[in-house]
């Protein structure tokens, strides 16, 4: 048995701003049919769709959970979700950090990790993303953008982040068909993979997902890395035949 074994497969739709209440139930339905799956599955889908989510994947083997939280515990924040919200329709996952939410809303290193300490806090597990632009690849970045983000959560959550699951997301090849090599993926993956183990054991036993413009005919490349634990997939997360041959990838 391999290390990556030992830590456990995952693999994370994540529907973004998609979805409705008739093409949720045809999806939902369709990776019912599907399972079982080699790895944990689970989606993360808009707040709106939680009630339905879990009313349709109640006693299956594939898990829900919510694409943001908020990092205040209630209070006077209008259209913001606290993470206790989410943990009343029993999410288990929350996405944090995605670098969506980190280019278009701002999000800095400190509060992502402060969402993903809200996210324990109710009993689930963060998602906690990390990543870097183009630009930042191109000018040799890459190494220490996502220590630095990894870095903040580990800060904040101490020994607790191995109660978390981190999501190399290459800017650069999400939603536009360009995906890194098995190859430069593994190598952020493995430095991550340090990165968490020079805190302790139980940390460097976090699982680690790729998220980047997988699809089918590339998923059992990146997942045959020793330090690629699965994958937070996108656009193919819609798609159930889809979705549904990327998690048996995972095996």
């Amino acid at each position: 048995m391999n290390a990556g074994e030992r830590r456990g497969r995952l693999v994370v739709g994540n529907w973004k701003m998609n979805g409705s209440r008739a093409a949720n139930a045809a999806l939902l339905a369709a990776l019912r049919s599907a399972a079982p799956f080699p790895a944990t599955v689970a989606v993360c889908v808009p707040a709106p769709y939680l009630g339905q989510v879990a009313s349709a994947l109640q006693g299956s083997a594939i898990a829900w959970g919510a694409q943001d939280c908020s990092s205040h515990e209630s209070g006077a924040f209008t259209g913001e979700i606290s993470a206790a919200m989410l943990a009343e329709f029993n999410c288990r996952y929350v996405v944090v950090g995605h670098s969506e939410r980190r280019a278009l809303h701002g999000e800095g290193d400190a509060l992502v990790a402060e969402k993903a300490a809200r996210a324990l806090a109710a009993g689930m597990t963060p998602i906690v993303c990390v990543g870097e632009t183009l630009a930042e690849r191109e000018a040799g970045e890459t190494a220490s953008v996502v220590s630095r983000q990894l870095g903040a959560a580990i800060e904040r959550l101490g020994d607790a982040i191995g109660e978390a699951v981190i999501a190399y997301e290459p800017v650069w090849a999400i939603g536009t068909g360009k995906t890194a090599s098995p190859a430069e993926a593994e190598a952020v993956h493995a430095r991550l993979r340090g990165q968490l183990a020079a805190l302790s054991p139980r940390a460097a036993a976090v699982s680690i997902l790729y998220g980047g413009s997988v699809k089918p005919d590339n998923a059992a490349a990146l997942f045959g890395q020793s330090n690629i634990d699965g994958g937070l997939i996108g656009g193919a997360s819609l798609n159930a035949e889809h979705f549904a041959a990327i998690c048996k990838a995972a095996a």
